[in-house]
């Protein structure tokens, strides 16, 4: 059924059966699709595509409610003739063809066809395959709204090129826009909480990498003479660490001496410690280094003898520049002072 009529010079036509409608030729949906369009892309832009198709399924829904219970006051619509209202309502509004082609009174459920409306105009535009949100759930809300009850709404096909309508099912359910929207905020919320342990994670990766750089130093001093200060309490990485490092570069500096500076070992050295440096010194022995321990204050000395006296075995000295001293006479070596 086709219905004209001029407005002033425009000339307005409707085609029911298809649901377009025409304004001086073409039609009247694109006259405000492309606005519609923008508001949507900017919302996404903003937002983001999650977000965004909460929006526009919570704004469709809500929208409908208004519409369903102002028609339910003012045409009494109920299940025997909401059929016919709801094509004869929006057709003529532009919304494209809608028909109820399906319907069980007793369980409340609807199946729709849903033809041509703006929503598939509007994402024909510039985004082919873009799926339909703001309509399908605007008819949930339509339902709500008549009947007193809440609806929501699954979409079992969309519309394309191969299919000519959306079949859209409809049924009473606990399903709100509230808790769509709560779970949005929990789902953006967990992601946030990801992205923070992600951050924290590869922070503490950092930072114990460059823990584990400045706690095992290697210092070349002199030519064949290197010194590794020993710091804090050694748990089993820390002991692997400073083990690898040292002997990797006990052969780049032809190193005949190793210094171990015991002076930022704590008070309480343990007996895995004393296991270490014996270990290190063992190692390092087999590629040629003689080990000696330096930073032996009288205090860590005491300590030692009550608690570690494998390591009697190691020449022990004072100081880091006792150790040096030490390493020179023994390569055959002195620091004489500069002649004036």
């Amino acid at each position: 059924m086709k219905k004209e009529i001029t407005v002033g010079a425009a000339e307005l036509k409707w085609d029911l059966e298809t649901g377009e409608v025409l304004f001086d030729g073409g039609d009247v949906v694109f006259f405000w699709t492309s606005a519609m369009e923008t508001f949507f892309d900017t919302i996404r832009e903003i937002t983001g595509t999650e977000a965004t198709d909460l929006v526009l399924e919570t704004t469709g829904f809500r929208q409908g409610i208004v519409v369903g219970e102002g028609f339910r006051e003012l045409k009494n619509i109920d299940a025997s003739n909401v059929v016919e209202w709801i094509s004869n309502t929006y057709a003529p509004a532009g919304w494209g063809k809608v028909e109820i082609v399906e319907m069980d009174i007793e369980q409340y459920t609807f199946t729709m066809h849903i033809q041509d409306d703006w929503e598939f105009k509007m994402n024909q535009l510039n985004r082919k395959g873009t799926k339909g949100i703001f309509v399908p759930s605007h008819y949930a809300g339509v339902l709500t709204g008549l009947f007193g009850q809440n609806f929501w709404y699954r979409t079992i096909r969309y519309q394309n090129d191969e299919q000519p309508y959306s079949i859209v099912e409809y049924y009473p359910s606990d399903v709100t826009v509230q808790q769509n929207i709560r779970e949005l905020a929990r789902r953006q919320e967990d992601q946030q909480i990801r992205q923070l342990e992600e951050m924290v994670n590869e922070k503490t990766d950092m930072l114990q990498k460059l823990v584990r750089e400045l706690s095992s130093p290697v210092i070349p001093v002199l030519e064949g003479i290197i010194v590794v200060p020993m710091i804090g309490s050694y748990d089993e990485d820390r002991t692997e660490d400073l083990i690898n490092n040292t002997l990797n570069e006990l052969p780049k500096h032809k190193a005949e001496f190793l210094l171990l500076d015991l002076t930022g070992l704590n008070r309480n050295i343990s007996e895995h410690t004393a296991q270490l440096i014996d270990k290190l010194a063992a190692a390092a022995r087999l590629l040629g280094t003689e080990t000696i321990l330096v930073g032996v204050s009288p205090e860590l000395a005491m300590i030692i003898t009550r608690t570690m006296q494998d390591l009697s075995k190691f020449e022990t000295l004072q100081s880091l520049q006792h150790g040096i001293y030490y390493a020179l006479g023994r390569s055959g070596r002195s620091i004489s002072p500069k002649n004036k």
